[in-house]
C-alpha cells in the first residue's frame, strides 16, 4: 500500500463528524473531534463529480452481494484492482480521490455487515509519496501499554483503541500471527496461559505448528462467532479469554481497556448499540488524522502510483 501516512488511514474508513452527535453520556471518553477543510459530499457541492459517491456505495454493494467477505477484504481490494478509480475515471477523471474512495467505500462495507451508517465528509488529496516503509500499523503482538501509546502519539485516546480494534470482529489473520500463542508463547514451548484451553485446541486444527512443503499458511477468523457481521461478540470473546490476536486479549490487563470491553460486550442489545455508537465516533477521530487537503498533496491518476510516477 502507498501513501498510508500521507493520504490515506491505517485502519478502516472515515466515520463523520455527524455520527459523534450521536453520543449521549453512555459511553464516556474522547470528546472532541479535530476540525479540518474536508465537507459533506464535497464532490456534488463543488459539481465536480456529483454521483461519486452514489457510484461507490453500488459497486460495494455488488461486492458484497458476490461475496459477503467483501467487508475485510474491500481496501485491498479496491486498492490493488483500483476498480472503483478506474470506473470513476470514466467520467470523473482525476476529480475523486483515492482517499476519499476508500473512506467511502469502507463505510458502506461496514454498514453493509450490519455496522452504523454515517456521513463521511470527503475532500481529501493524495500523498505526494509510495513507500511501503510509510504503512503504519500497530504490531499484534504488543501490550496494552504500548497499543495506548501509539495510539496517543496519533491523537487517540484508550476509548479509540479498544473501539477501533473492534473492527477484528470482521476478517481473518494468518496462522503466523497466533501461532507463537498456540505453541510456544514467549519462549515457554507451552501455549499462551491465558487463552481458554478450548480456543488453543480450536485453533491447533487450523494452524499446525510446521508446514510441510508446499502446504500454504491458513488463516482463522479473528471472531468465529461474527465472521463477516459487524458485531460485539468480539469483546465478548476477550472477557472469555477466547481472543485470536494477543494485541486484543490484552485489553484485560488495562482498566480502561477492560471496563470498555465489559460495556461493548454486554449480551442486552446495549452493549451492541453503545459499541456501534463508540466506533463512529472514533473513526470519525480517525479519519482527521494528517488529512491533505487543498493544495496539499493531489488526485492520483492510479492509486499505486504518484502522478510524476505514473
Amino acid at each position: 500500500m502507498e501513501g498510508i501516512k500521507q493520504g490515506f488511514l491505517p485502519l478502516v474508513a472515515l466515520l463523520a463528524l455527524v455520527a459523534g452527535l450521536m453520543i449521549g453520556d453512555v459511553v464516556e471518553g474522547a470528546t472532541v473531534v479535530p476540525r479540518n477543510r474536508l465537507v459533506r459530499q464535497y464532490y456534488k457541492k463543488t459539481n465536480s463529480c456529483r454521483s461519486a459517491e452514489a457510484f461507490v456505495k453500488h459497486q460495494v454493494k455488488l461486492f458484497w452481494q458476490h461475496d459477503k467477505s467483501v467487508t475485510p477484504k474491500l481496501l485491498r481490494l479496491l486498492y490493488s484492482d483500483c476498480m472503483v478509480t478506474i470506473v470513476l475515471d470514466a467520467y470523473c477523471p482525476g476529480v475523486v480521490s483515492c482517499a476519499d474512495i476508500l473512506q467511502l467505500a469502507t463505510r458502506d462495507a461496514v454498514a453493509m455487515a450490519g455496522g452504523p451508517s454515517y456521513i463521511v465528509l470527503t475532500g481529501r488529496k493524495d500523498g505526494m509519496s509510495s513507500k511501503a516503509s510509510s504503512v503504519d500499523l500497530p504490531s499484534p503482538y504488543i501490550s496494552e501499554a504500548k497499543a495506548r501509546q501509539y495510539f496517543e502519539e496519533r491523537g487517540l485516546d484508550v476509548q479509540d483503541l479498544t473501539t477501533l480494534l473492534g473492527a477484528h470482529s470482521m476478517g481473518k489473520a494468518r496462522c503466523r500471527y497466533v501461532r507463537d500463542r498456540l505453541y510456544n508463547f514467549q519462549g515457554s514451548g507451552r501455549a499462551d496461559p491465558i487463552m481458554d484451553a478450548s480456543k488453543v485446541e480450536e485453533l491447533r486444527k487450523q494452524c499446525p505448528e510446521t508446514y510441510k512443503p508446499g502446504e500454504h499458511e491458513a488463516q482463522v477468523f479473528l471472531d468465529k462467532e461474527s465472521e463477516y457481521s459487524f458485531s460485539n461478540s468480539y469483546y465478548q470473546n476477550i472477557l472469555a479469554k477466547k481472543a485470536v490476536l494477543r494485541i486484543d486479549q490484552n485489553f484485560l490487563y488495562g482498566n480502561e481497556t477492560f471496563e470498555l470491553s465489559q460495556q461493548f460486550g454486554d449480551s442486552a442489545n446495549e452493549g451492541l448499540e453503545d459499541f456501534k455508537k463508540a466506533f463512529a465516533f472514533s473513526m470519525a477521530r480517525l479519519g482527521n488524522y494528517k488529512v491533505l487537503v487543498g493544495s496539499q498533496g493531489e488526485i492520483r491518476k492510479n492509486c499505486h502510483f504518484t502522478n510524476s510516477k505514473y
